[in-house]
């Protein structure tokens, strides 16, 4: 069974993807295939140099990550230039993963971008970890040290909390405990096994 998983920045989708694969998903992290696809001496990193110079590698060889994302964040066309490299990469990557995984597996796809690329439809369930905007701005101001303006930039730059929702099978409210969470997690796993079971 293919899930995918998404929420906006600082919903805690990341803690949910770990407790899924404590309870025995298998979990495809799409940040870190984006982060291997470009890794030093990938064919990934070689078509980021073709496209915007030697001036994106760090002194290690390997990509100079903040300057990169300066660069794209400013220009959407190079913002597209870059995706048009990194997502065909990730995607196959993958798509190879989930070919290895057991049969019968809950293979969730942890998609931090799932709604803006229009991904929901391929999937055969999708669960959004959800909190208000307010919840997003606070813990990146608390926990990030971020300044509330960037803050909320970085949410902005996201779907609509509202698009997020109008795609989801399943919705898990992360504002209440770390154990409300765990719970909720629980329930939507038992509820995938019971879905994907013949």
């Amino acid at each position: 069974m293919r899930v995918g998983l998404t929420g906006g920045v600082a919903s805690g989708k990341s803690t949910v993807s770990a407790m899924l694969a404590e309870l025995g998903a298998v979990v495809i992290d799409a940040d870190a295939l984006a982060r291997e696809v470009v890794a030093p001496g990938s064919d990934g990193l070689a078509a980021v140099v073709d496209v915007f110079g030697l001036e994106v590698l760090g002194p290690d060889g390997g990509l100079d990550r903040p300057k990169l994302g300066a660069i794209v964040f400013a220009d959407p066309d190079k913002r597209k230039a870059l995706e048009a490299i990194v997502h065909p990469r990730v995607r196959a990557r993958a798509a190879e993963m989930e070919a290895a995984a057991p049969p019968g597996a809950i293979v969730v796809h942890d998609i931090p971008l799932l709604t803006e690329t229009g991904q929901a439809p391929t999937f055969d369930a999708v669960v959004v970890v959800d909190v208000p905007v307010e919840v997003q701005v606070d813990r990146m101001v608390r926990i990030r040290g971020m300044r509330p303006e960037d803050a909320r930039a970085r949410v902005a730059a996201q779907a609509r909390r509202e698009d997020r929702l109008a795609v989801a099978t399943y919705v898990i409210d992360n504002t209440a405990s770390l154990e409300d969470l765990r719970a909720q997690v629980e329930q939507v796993y038992a509820e995938l096994s019971e879905r994907s079971s013949p």
